[in-house]
């Protein structure tokens, strides 16, 4: 009996390591709340490392040669430098690439559909879209038979969902590449330094002016991109950048059929945003300063759009204004995001 009992003590020990083992530990920094999780995909170690696999695996396209990280470079801030993405077929998108940095903490994921707002549920739409074609998988083809065959997959998925008899199936890919990219958390740049780590020396003084630009008005920028990962989620905003009606880019109108939507997109986090160019959801201004320009003309000239956001009315900046706001906008982007190994290819 004495026997039974130690053995079932030293199985609730091994029990107990091997789910510490599996649990996913966030690390994160003052003035970063921990990301929500969908109830049915908890955290885990196993899951984030196989996502890091499925993310950068060119099998997973029909050509062979295209993978998540072809349209999310990590070096880009997880985009992909284009103005509008290309697709495993060679199409050219509508929309560049939004950037995946903090993506854990947006409420809405894509440029212009208000409605899709988990991770599991976005990566099918890359993995079987076909409007546009992105990576032009089809249910039913070799991807997941190549998934079994393949000896590091059939060790990664055990570990990563060890209680399923059938682990190889299109929703654990989609569990695994959402945990991955939950973990993909920048809170090292100078700005974040200076506010969160108190270290004043983080930002020069030009940032610490812009930033007062920033938040002031009648910039009114933090209207948009608010909150500490600047992003103006869940909302979506007519920027006047072209005429609304121009299709395809009809914002969220192509998903809610309201006139008023019409050219309304969402204002993506400008954390990184010295890596993220060229601008705007189709890609259409390529610098900063050119993006200065726009906003401070009240949009684009020569259009006239009468759903153009309120907020975009124009304003004046000097040399020395913009050169400020400009340095606040640098000090937003956080360089070892770009080069850390957890989020590198592990190919």
């Amino acid at each position: 009996m004495c026997g039974c009992k130690s053995r079932l003590a030293l199985l609730a020990v091994f029990s107990l390591a091997a789910a510490s083992a599996q649990t996913y530990v966030w690390n994160l920094p003052k003035g970063f709340p921990k990301p929500r999780v969908p109830l049915d995909n908890p955290m885990t170690a196993a899951k984030v490392e196989l996502g890091r696999h499925l993310f950068y695996d060119t099998r997973m396209s029909v050509n062979g040669k295209q993978a998540c990280a072809t349209c999310h470079k990590q070096e880009l801030a997880f985009t992909d430098g284009r103005p509008v993405a290309v697709g495993a077929t060679g199409e050219k998108h509508p929309r560049g690439s939004m950037s995946l940095v903090n993506i854990a903490y947006s409420s809405v994921l894509t440029w212009s559909n208000p409605g899709l707002k988990e991770l599991e549920q976005q990566a099918l739409v890359p993995m079987f879209g076909e409007h546009p074609v992105e990576l032009g998988l089809r249910q039913g083809d070799a991807f997941l038979p190549t998934l079994r065959s393949d000896a590091k997959y059939k060790e990664l998925f055990a570990d990563a969902f060890p209680e399923e008899a059938d682990r190889f199936t299109i929703a654990n890919v989609t569990k695994a590449i959402a945990c991955f990219e939950r973990t993909i958390i920048s809170a090292r740049s100078p700005y974040d330094r200076y506010h969160y780590a108190e270290d004043d020396n983080a930002v020069s003084e030009a940032a610490k002016r812009g930033e007062i630009l920033f938040f002031s008005q009648p910039l009114s920028c933090f209207r948009c991109h608010g909150g500490f990962n600047f992003s103006g989620d869940p909302e979506f905003h007519n920027t006047g950048l072209y005429n609304p009606y121009s299709a395809p880019n009809v914002g969220i109108f192509e998903f809610t059929k309201d006139p008023k939507d019409l050219g309304k997109f969402k204002a993506p986090t400008l954390r990184n945003i010295t890596s993220t160019a060229p601008y705007m959801h189709d890609g259409s201004i390529a610098t900063l300063e050119d993006v200065l320009d726009h906003y401070a003309a009240g949009g684009r000239a020569g259009h006239n759009n009468q759903l153009k956001d309120p907020l975009i009315a124009g304003f004046h900046l000097s040399a020395a204004d913009r050169k400020d706001l400009i340095e606040f906008l640098k000090s937003l982007s956080d360089e070892a995001v770009l080069h850390d190994s957890r989020f590198a290819n592990p190919w």
